[in-house]
């Protein structure tokens, strides 16, 4: 086997210390779902972890909340002295030299 497939297939250990009833439950499971004990719980330790970051990343709104942030960046910024320096600023393209 060619060095660059080992290396893709190395795969690493992890131990967990459960109770007997939990490995038995997890056994069951796998066998209903057609797989053996560490694919099953490597697919739904990865499923987790993948919900778990995703959930970082997605905000819920009910519709209501939702409507009424769309309506706010809708909106016109504040007139402001920092807003109105930077809009008669010429941009750096544009500036003689």
């Amino acid at each position: 086997m060619p060095a660059a497939n080992s290396m893709a297939m190395k795969r690493e250990t992890l131990n967990l210390r459960i109770k007997p009833a939990e490995r038995d439950l997890i056994d069951r499971a796998a066998k209903a779902r057609g797989k053996n004990r560490t694919d099953f719980v490597l697919e739904a330790a990865r499923a987790a972890a993948e919900e778990a970051l995703i959930e970082q990343r997605i905000i819920m709104a009910d519709p209501q909340a939702y409507q009424e942030f769309l309506a706010r960046l809708d909106q016109a910024p504040a007139p402001n002295a920092a807003l109105r320096k930077t809009m008669q600023t010429p941009a750096p393209w544009e500036q003689e030299k």
